[in-house]
């Protein structure tokens, strides 16, 4: 089995893969979510409301204190960071970060996880945890299917 973190990698280096997460991510999904979902549809991981819940207590408090304000700093510091130099490299820092925080999020997502029996299911975990069918998601489905 393909840990998480190597498989989010792959699957967002897949085209259309980034454009569209950064679409779910507008409308609200969280991506690390939708990552470790695609993930598990891909081991054929039964898709229960008691696993879906574990996900996202697990998940929402890291996304609120850690990710979320590092994005928003990044986010905030583009148009300075256009302009000058220092604020590029810190803003850079700032990216580095955040992306650090994203791979701690799905190790532990993992680790949780991985225990769940593989190849029980073809459950669609990208539409329970997305809430809803749209163009951006089958992108994704996609790109899951062809891994």
């Amino acid at each position: 089995m393909q840990d998480l973190w190597n498989f989010a990698l792959e699957l967002y280096a897949r085209p259309g893969v980034e454009q569209a997460c950064l679409e779910l991510q507008d409308a609200g999904v969280d991506v690390c979510l939708l990552l470790t979902g695609a993930w598990l549809q891909r081991r054929g991981c039964r898709c229960e409301a008691h696993r879906l819940d574990a996900l996202r207590t697990l998940t929402a408090p890291w996304q609120r204190e850690v990710v979320t304000p590092l994005r928003q700093l990044r986010q905030h510091w583009r148009a300075d960071a256009l302009q000058d130099s220092d604020w590029t490299t810190l803003r850079e820092q700032v990216k580095k970060l955040e992306l650090q925080a994203e791979r701690v999020l799905l190790e532990r997502l993992q680790t949780l996880a991985e225990s769940w029996p593989d190849g029980e299911s073809e459950d669609d975990w990208l539409l329970a945890l997305a809430g809803q069918d749209s163009a951006a998601l089958q992108v994704l489905r996609g790109a899951v299917d062809s891994i």
